[in-house]
């Protein structure tokens, strides 16, 4: 039974790897080949550098990579990797139960990539924060206008978020409420104090740049704490992960002696209620684990192993 399945199995592997390349690859060489070598003067292309005339199936690619990248909460990642390794373990197992649960643990993923992206990105907000706080100081000790100092820090450290304050400072507006606005991001908070500072020297002539000065050393003695702390809690982390990779190892010990752990853990009731229990003490553990560290780290988000 095991070696009749075992070829729809593959012809199953083979079509999905086909068409995460198909839907993932750009294949920016092949299409600049194909601008410079082919007759140019005749056939458009779409963005995404097939000719309107080209076979059905490259617009069906076409059309199906424009609904990938139309994806609710944006494009997939790095977690469409489920897929494949869940028809792997399907392949070797000859069973259908890995590849669901590939499809079980795809959104799982997704959120907890997202969320490792977001908790960067606002690393990357306050870092930014620190550096235009000191920027502006050592603009203003250097002689420049307040103004003129905020537009040359600004310069680039936010993206799109950054034109409010912009405005503001060329055109006379309400600077500390733009600096205000901006402290709504994750990871811009810094900014709050910064906008009191510029409020306070608007108001009663107060020295900025020593006030901007005591922000940024302010946010720097904070994150570096932030950052010792993660690193105390990076060995937690590390042993959550060691534990929770411990029952592949497992597997893979038992099919190097021969015992056949996916046939007994895929194929009989006894492997079955092991799989279920098994997983459900995994997950336990790793929210468990979770919950620790966040409430060591004591901030959102922290304990995410």
């Amino acid at each position: 039974m095991a070696a009749e399945a075992a070829p729809a199995y593959t012809a199953v592997l083979c079509v999905g790897l086909a068409a995460l390349l198909l839907l993932t690859g750009r294949d920016t060489a092949l299409r600049r080949a194909r601008l410079l070598f082919t007759d140019g003067c005749g056939a458009a292309q779409d963005r995404f550098g097939f000719r309107h005339s080209s076979l059905p199936w490259r617009r069906a690619a076409a059309a199906a990579r424009r609904r990938w990248e139309a994806w609710p909460g944006g494009p997939p990642g790095r977690e469409v990797w489920c897929l494949p390794t869940g028809c792997a373990v399907a392949l070797l197992g000859v069973s259908v139960l890995p590849l669901l649960g590939a499809l079980v643990a795809l959104p799982v993923m997704r959120r907890w990539l997202r969320r490792r992206e977001q908790r960067r990105a606002c690393d990357r907000t306050a870092a930014q924060v620190i550096e235009v706080c000191a920027a502006v100081a050592g603009e203003l000790r250097a002689g420049a206008q307040p103004n003129d100092a905020l537009r040359t820090a600004v310069a680039g450290a936010f993206g799109d978020a950054e034109a409010a304050v912009t405005a503001a400072a060329r055109f006379g507006g309400d600077v500390p409420e733009a600096l205000r606005r901006m402290a709504r991001r994750p990871g811009a908070e810094g900014l709050l104090g910064a906008a009191a500072c510029w409020q306070v020297a608007a108001d009663r002539g107060a020295g900025l740049a020593l006030g901007l000065e005591r922000v940024a050393d302010a946010l720097r003695a904070e994150r570096a704490q932030c950052e010792e702390l993660d690193a105390q809690l990076a060995g937690t982390r590390s042993t959550a992960v060691m534990l929770a990779l411990l029952p592949v190892l497992g597997l893979l010990m038992g099919s190097a002696l021969g015992a056949e752990p996916l046939r007994v853990l895929l194929h009989t009731p006894a492997g079955w209620a092991c799989l279920v229990v098994g997983g459900l003490l995994e997950c336990a553990g790793l929210v468990w684990t979770a919950s620790v560290v966040r409430a060591a780290a004591g901030r959102r988000g922290a304990g995410t192993v």
